[in-house]
């Protein structure tokens, strides 16, 4: 058990990081046709607008909140907030975040199974990940109670911990084997996902983050070229 779980949450993450990157970067020079989210809206919109906000609403804030939360060095808020009260704050926004994912992400599943139309040119890829996606929200409303029972934010230390030395390269999973196992199998679950990503839809997040920086791109200076043509006498 020592063996599987220093795997799991010191070699595996590695594995799962170094596939993500360089998976992304080879489909996107090889496959470009392919980078794309394969939208079913133009095939039925009924539905389409609320499940795919509150979907992707609630992801990105999930993203947004476990990269900050967990990657914040814990001397750089400790005078602001204390680990009990960051972790009740976490509780709380990441509920209601992922209740509202959930929500929408089940809308979307619905709606891609029950529909003969989308269903027929939906690819197995695109309904695998979609389960994917509704275990591991599963699996993180369900810490919710557990998160509760330990109020002390020792848990989120610990967590926390764990994704900065994996980040500087300095590995430790001591910390992780007394918790409790619904933490674990997200926890493999979420870097089975990065694993994924670039086999999959997923891949089109690196598009949305692209936009980000074409937004903030200086103008683009266009000068018309102006020809010499020759004088009739």
């Amino acid at each position: 058990m020592n063996a599987l779980h220093n795997f799991l949450f010191v070699v595996y993450p590695y594995i799962c990081l170094a596939v993500f990157l360089m998976g992304s970067l080879a489909r996107f020079d090889r496959d470009q046709y392919t980078w794309k989210s394969d939208s079913s809206q133009l095939l039925r919109k009924s539905g389409m607008n609320w499940a795919s906000n509150l979907f992707h609403a609630g992801i990105l804030f999930l993203f947004a909140g476990h990269t900050v939360g967990m990657l914040t060095p814990h001397g750089l808020y400790e005078h602001v907030i204390s680990p009990a009260n960051k972790q009740m704050v976490a509780i709380v926004a990441g509920g209601i975040a992922g209740s509202l994912c959930f929500i929408g992400l089940t809308m979307l599943i619905w709606r891609r199974t029950t529909d003969p139309r989308i269903r027929l040119t939906s690819h197995r890829t695109d309904l695998a990940i979609l389960w994917i996606l509704w275990i591991q929200l599963s699996l993180g409303l369900i810490t919710l109670p557990f998160s509760l029972s330990h109020s002390d934010g020792s848990v989120m230390l610990a967590l926390s911990d764990w994704a900065q030395r994996i980040v500087t390269l300095n590995p430790d999973a001591s910390g992780l084997v007394d918790l409790a196992w619904p933490y674990k199998v997200h926890m493999v679950l979420g870097m089975t996902i990065f694993f994924l990503f670039p086999f999959s839809r997923l891949v089109h997040v690196w598009s949305g983050l692209a936009s980000v920086f074409y937004a903030l791109r200086p103008y683009q200076v266009v000068r018309g070229r102006r020809m010499n043509l020759p004088r009739s006498h």
